[in-house]
């Protein structure tokens, strides 16, 4: 599990601004996990707002980053996510979901997944509107959006780091609104080991 909780480039768990936020959630359920977890977990959901639904074009890649922004795409947000629980000893990692509007064009979702119960379980921060109802759960997801269309699929495992091409997108990216428009990755390379 250390891979779980290590801090890196991306999941700066270490930056001040991320310890103290995980800290005063913290100092709200000092011994309890979960319920620390869904803390983080409906705060980042709530308080970070997705780039797309505020129309904002800043490109947000780390965790500190999305932190101070308070915006971000949903790659941005899980940073942000699994950067607070790892700082405070939850394992969390990515997973990522392949989706799509209209049936023809297809680009990557991220999402994140805690280990508690002695399992994984994924939980969704993107952030609610009209038709979407994320919530943190682990007794069944309920994720922004479940598979339902052809060619979409939920990729297997979980990741301890952001997919390469993710950070790759983010980091080559100037404006949000665009990279969402045409520019995201559209399929994850399965890493087989």
């Amino acid at each position: 599990m250390n891979e779980y909780l290590a801090a890196s480039a991306v999941v700066d768990h270490d930056h001040p601004a991320v310890r103290a936020l995980a800290a005063r959630h913290r100092a709200l359920y000092p011994a309890d996990d979960e319920a620390y977890a869904r803390s983080v977990f409906e705060w980042v959901r709530d308080e970070i707002r997705h780039s797309i639904d505020a129309q904002d074009p800043r490109i947000t890649l780390t965790a500190s980053q999305t932190l101070a922004e308070g915006v971000g795409l949903c790659f941005a947000k899980s940073h942000l996510l699994v950067a607070l629980l790892r700082a405070e000893g939850v394992p969390a990692g990515f997973c990522y979901q392949r989706l799509t509007d209209d049936g023809d064009t297809f680009m990557l979702h991220g999402l994140i997944a805690v280990h508690l119960r002695g399992d994984w379980h994924r939980q969704d921060p993107r952030g609610n509107k009209p038709g979407v109802d994320a919530r943190f759960s682990l007794t069944h997801e309920q994720l922004a959006w479940p598979i339902a269309a052809p060619g979409e699929q939920d990729y297997p495992g979980v990741r301890a780091e952001p997919a390469p091409q993710v950070v790759k997108a983010l980091s080559e990216a100037t404006d949000a609104l665009e990279l969402y428009a045409g520019d995201l990755p559209d399929e994850l390379q399965i890493i087989r080991s």
